[in-house]
Order: structure tokens, then C-alpha cells, then sequence
């Protein structure tokens, strides 16, 4: 058995730590007996407790963040309660601030602030040798990265079968948005060279073929990011995949001649726009160029294979419906893939908290911690915009009314949006667990009832989509009304339509 268990839940089995494979690669002499147990927030906390018990650790160190601090603050209760000799360890972004207002931090015998790279294993050296540190709240030094010992050899066979890996080639941001903990960071350092690329082409040779980079701003420095992409260029086949989150108004003309040999299905982009209100941008210290930005976004969806996946936050201070309803317009013209229509949280330690008096921004005091209203936006309107966010997840996001969406969005893409999601609230009251054969029928009717829609040409769209998304049987938006004709749904559409009923 270990001494020392490494534990996190993950919000996914597909999700895998690369804090704790840093935490195990930088252990030392400790190494090899330390084990890194992994579970997701879906499994009972009792049975997580059993499940480590039952390692008979001396040492169990969390990572804990926002999508888990409330399952794992049920597991570190516990554990306090039924195995109280266990020295528990919290350390994570969740934890590293305001400990005194989470409930977690009472269970914890230590918990390590910052980046714990080579804080946890002093820590366990001193433990282990009956040190005790008198401080509960310890401090990291600044890492230094040429010092830490990458963790890529951790990833198992089965990680790279099953889960996605996650990498990084620097750490840090030098940007201040206020509503990210990276505000405090406000640089942005570079691993070694030579060792990251070592270790990215043995991941390589060992069968991985999905990379998420993790790193807050992939293309700062251009050049490293060109010997990235020339590094996975000379490797590329129909099954390599790269994630990189992309500063959205720095795309020289250099990056550009290299992203344009990308094929498709290998290359997508996360682009936290977040607001493309200039005034809204100066109160959270953002720096963007709005036209640059979108400039960029239009060319690497017109001249590159890459998925964008744009980011947007609703609820920023000084930020109300009207001016989150232009730049949700404004983001849709640019057409990306996807906009990830996010509710602003307010992260432990963020600064974002220096607007809270001026402009009354109220936050759920529970994780994720999600604003539920400001001075600008009242709660029933947040409301609506977190259904809308919902709804747009399960149409516009999903990539299944593909055909459909552009009848959905003309004209105002936010206004008619927003009527299609009250109605859907209004008829169902469910943002979740709608059958996707019912949503089909659900938009068509949205789409008629709500938006004016021509009848016949929401049931040609809707049936495209209807058969591409693999769906069995007729649905009813594609059936005759009793005792009146429908009008003509087009020969292809009515031809396969006969030839599915008379199959069911």
C-alpha cells in the first residue's frame, strides 16, 4: 500500500489530472510511494471514502476546484470522521484563497496555496519524518519551471486509450481580466524547449493522438507557437487532434501561414471573447481589439479547417441585457462554431470582487458560484439568460440542427433566440432531459408558434437534420394533422418519409 494517495474528483472518466501527475513527478525519493487515485464527482462520496481507507494511507492530498469543492468537501468529512489519523492535504485553485469562508478548510489538516510542484513533497518529508508544520495554510515559493520534473510519463496505457491528455508549454498569463484567477499571475513563463518537446513525442510514439494544450494563452509568443504546430505538422495522420486556447486579436502573418496547413478535424481553437463592449472590457482590465478580433475570427473561418469554440459571459459588471444582447449578435456574424454563452463566476481570490458594492453584483454563495444579479441585470433576466445558455447548448452547440439554426437566428440572432427559449420554457418547464426526438418536434413548433416561421420550411430543415442526426421513425412535425393535408414537404423528404412509416 502507498503512504501517500494523490485524489481528485473529475468532473468526466474522460477528464484526467495533470496537477496530480506533477504532484507524483516531483516527489522525489517519495515517488514510488505515492499512488494517484482517481474518481468523478458522480460516484457517492461514501464510497470514495471506503475506496481510500481502504489503501491505508498515511497521507491524502485533494485537488480541489470549482466543479468539485462540493463532493470533496463531503469526502474530506468524512474521512476526518471514520479514519482521523490520515493527515489530509488540500491544495487547488479553489482553495488557495479565501479559505476561512469555505467549509472544506476545516476538515483539512494543511492546505498548500499556489502551484504545490515541490510544496507537497516537503511537506510529506516533513510528516513522514514527524515534523509537523505549525501553520495550517502553507505558501508556495514561485516555481521555477527548469526545476520541475514534467509528469507525461504518469499518463497510463489506459489514460491514452480512454482519457484526454492534457499538456502545457508555458504557465501564467500576462493579461489581468479580472474574473480569472490568471489576473494574478501576470506573466507568462515557457517550459524548457527541448524537454517539452521530448516528452510531447513520446506521448506521440505511445499512441496519443488528442492534445489539449492547457496553456491561458498559446499564441503569445509566435514564434514558439509556429514550432508547436511544425512539431505536430511532421507527425500529423487522420487521427492526430490539437485544442489550443487562442488570444483572438494576435494572429500575425506568420502564425496564419502555418495554420492553413492544418486538414480538417485536427485543429480547434477556444477564443474567450467574453464581452465586445469596449466599456464593459476597460472596468475588467481586458485588453482586446474588438475589430482585430473579429477580422481574425472571420479568417480562420473562411481560410483555415479549424472549430472555433468562442466564449462569451453574461452578467460582467456594468454590462446589461441590451449591450450582451448586441454582442451576442456582433459574435454570431462571425460565425464560429461554437459560443460557449457562459454565466460569470466569481472565483475565490479573483479581483472581480472590487466591483461588488458599485455595481450590487450578488453571487450564489455555492459552487460554481455563478452571479445572480447585478445592477443591471436582474435576477428573472440572469434567469433567462441561463436557460437561454441551456437551450442554446442543446440546439445552436450541438451541431444537430445545423440546417435548421440559420431559420432560427435570421435577422437578430440574441431577440429571436431568446423568444424560441421562453417559449420552450414556457411549453416544457425543463432545460434538461428533453429527448432529442421530442426537441425536434419542440423546435418545429417553437419555430411556427413563437417565431413567425413558415411552417413548411421549418419541416424541410427540421427533417435534414432529423435524418442526419441517425434518428429512427417518423417524427410528428414530418406527420399528416388528422382530417387536413399538410402542404407538400418536397419529393426527397416525402419519399423517405412513405418509405420510413411503412417500416414502423
Amino acid at each position: 500500500m502507498a503512504r501517500i494517495v494523490l485524489s481528485t474528483l473529475n468532473a468526466r472518466y474522460i477528464h484526467s489530472a495533470l496537477g496530480l501527475r506533477y504532484l507524483k513527478a516531483n516527489m522525489g525519493e517519495l515517488e514510488g510511494e505515492t499512488e494517484i487515485v482517481e474518481y468523478i464527482i458522480d460516484t457517492r462520496p461514501i464510497d470514495i471514502v471506503e475506496a481510500i481507507v481502504a489503501r491505508e494511507p498515511e497521507i491524502v492530498g485533494f485537488g480541489v476546484y470549482i466543479w468539485n469543492v462540493e463532493q470533496t468537501t463531503q469526502v474530506v468529512g468524512m474521512l476526518k470522521q471514520v479514519a482521523p489519523g490520515i493527515t489530509l492535504v488540500l491544495g487547488g485553485p479553489n482553495v488557495s484563497f479565501e479559505q476561512t469562508s469555505q467549509r472544506i478548510a476545516q476538515y483539512a489538516d494543511y492546505i498548500i496555496t499556489g502551484n504545490a510542484d515541490h510544496r507537497f513533497a516537503q511537506l510529506c518529508r516533513e510528516l513522514l519524518s514527524g515534523q509537523r508544520p505549525a501553520a495550517k495554510i502553507l505558501s508556495s515559493p514561485p516555481v521555477v519551471l527548469e526545476q520541475i520534473e514534467l509528469p507525461y510519463h504518469l499518463f497510463s496505457d489506459e489514460d491514452i486509450a480512454n482519457r484526454v491528455i492534457y499538456v502545457e508549454a508555458s504557465r501564467g498569463c500576462p493579461f489581468k481580466c479580472e474574473f480569472c484567477l490568471s489576473a494574478l499571475d501576470k506573466t507568462a513563463k515557457p517550459f524548457p524547449g527541448d524537454r517539452f518537446f521530448e516528452a510531447m513525442a513520446q506521448l506521440y510514439e505511445r499512441g496519443v493522438r488528442h492534445f489539449k494544450f492547457v496553456d491561458r494563452t498559446f499564441n503569445l509568443n509566435i514564434a514558439t507557437s509556429i514550432r508547436i504546430l511544425d512539431f505536430f505538422l511532421q507527425r500529423m495522420d487522420e487521427r492526430l487532434f490539437l485544442h489550443f486556447e487562442v488570444i483572438p486579436d494576435r494572429l500575425p502573418e506568420k502564425l496564419k501561414a502555418v495554420l492553413v496547413k492544418f486538414p480538417p478535424g485536427s485543429l480547434q481553437f477556444e477564443i474567450g471573447i467574453q464581452t465586445l463592449n469596449p466599456d464593459v472590457q476597460a472596468l475588467i482590465s481586458r485588453k482586446q481589439d474588438d475589430d482585430k478580433t473579429a477580422a481574425n475570427l472571420a479568417w480562420i473561418r473562411n481560410e483555415t479547417s479549424a472549430h472555433i469554440h468562442a466564449d462569451l459571459i453574461a452578467g460582467l459588471p456594468g454590462e446589461d441585457i441590451e449591450s450582451f444582447a448586441s454582442g451576442f449578435n456582433r459574435l454570431s456574424q462571425m460565425n464560429p462554431h461554437e459560443i460557449q454563452l457562459g454565466i460569470l463566476k466569481r472565483l475565490p481570490g479573483t479581483p472581480i470582487i472590487r466591483h461588488t458594492e458599485r455595481y450590487a453584483m450578488v453571487y450564489s454563495p455555492f459552487p460554481p458560484y455563478n452571479v445572480l444579479s447585478t445592477s443591471c441585470i436582474d435576477f428573472h433576466t440572469m434567469q433567462r439568460i441561463n436557460r437561454f445558455a441551456r437551450y442554446w447548448d442543446m440546439i445552436a452547440n450541438s451541431g444537430r440542427f445545423a440546417t435548421t439554426k440559420p431559420l432560427i437566428l435570421a435577422g437578430q440572432p440574441f431577440e429571436r433566440f431568446m423568444q424560441l427559449a421562453e417559449w420552450l420554457f414556457k411549453t416544457t418547464k425543463q432545460t434538461h432531459k428533453i429527448a432529442l426526438k421530442r426537441l425536434f418536434n419542440l423546435v418545429h413548433d417553437g419555430l411556427v408558434e413563437a417565431l413567425g416561421a413558415d411552417s413548411h420550411a421549418a419541416r424541410e430543415a427540421l427533417w435534414c437534420d432529423f435524418q442526419r442526426a441517425g434518428l429512427k421513425g417518423v417524427p410528428d412535425f414530418m406527420q399528416e394533422p388528422q382530417g387536413k393535408r399538410r402542404p407538400e414537404q418536397g419529393r426527397a423528404a416525402g419519399n423517405v418519409a412513405t418509405r420510413q412509416s411503412r417500416h414502423n
